[in-house]
């Protein structure tokens, strides 16, 4: 195990783990680094003058700020019960901004997740638990060929509640055909965190996404990693 990568490990039991939940946006999906990407070159005009990693500095900083006021309103659109009608907002907005995007840069993967993804084909089941709508997260997979590791894909639209309630988790697993219990759920931040410990799964933060070190240790995270790909290091066969 390299210790470089990883933050934190806290009651972390590999004993029990007998599925794994990926969430997708920062965790498989590098979608964190993509935001930054396209908001670099929307900030570049306007402050050209400054160096290239200042601005990358400070497009990073504004996509970490907007994180936590974004998981708080689409948990407070779920108990409105308006998760629905931001879903198809949201859809409707990916939708025409993905128009806009060459194919090549639509879809951005955290680095070695594939490799890590077939280490796990066979040994574990797998699914996905994401926050994102059906379409959006079936492309995503589709794009990258990895509908094939997964045997079950939860969505936003998949159960009453989306993340940070536990439905999701809970139904993943049982689909699996496990317990909460014997799952880890996998995610960027402390939406990710929260669905899982509230449907009484383990919990591993990665920092590649959204989440910050602080705020995965602060709900809990039984273990922390720099990136998903490491997950490969603390669940060994």
């Amino acid at each position: 195990m390299n210790q470089n990568e990883i933050k934190l490990m806290h009651h972390f039991d590999v004993a029990r783990v007998k599925g794994l939940l990926f969430d997708v946006d920062g965790t498989l999906s590098d979608t964190d680094d993509r935001m930054v990407h396209r908001l670099e070159k929307m900030i570049k005009p306007l402050i050209g003058s400054h160096k290239d990693k200042d601005i990358e500095h400070l497009a990073r900083a504004i996509v970490m700020a907007m994180e936590t006021p974004a998981n708080f309103f689409y948990h407070l659109a779920d108990r409105l019960h308006l998760d629905g009608i931001l879903s198809r907002v949201y859809d409707r907005f990916t939708r025409s901004r993905n128009e806009e995007i060459a194919a090549n840069e639509r879809f951005w993967i955290i680095p070695e997740v594939i490799p890590m993804l077939d280490y796990f084909h066979g040994r574990l089941p797998m699914a996905v638990v994401s926050a994102r709508d059906e379409r959006s997260t079936r492309h995503f997979l589709e794009h990258f060929d990895l509908l094939k590791y997964f045997d079950v894909v939860v969505t936003s639209q998949t159960c009453t509640h989306t993340k940070p309630f536990p439905d999701p988790v809970i139904f993943a697993a049982r689909q699996i055909g496990l317990e909460p219990a014997a799952c880890v759920m996998i995610g960027d931040t402390i939406v990710d965190m929260r669905a899982g410990k509230s449907a009484g799964a383990q919990t591993i933060g990665v920092l590649c996404g959204f989440g910050s070190q602080k705020e995965l240790e602060r709900t809990g995270a039984n273990f922390i990693v720099e990136s998903t790909a490491d997950i490969q290091n603390i669940i060994l066969f």
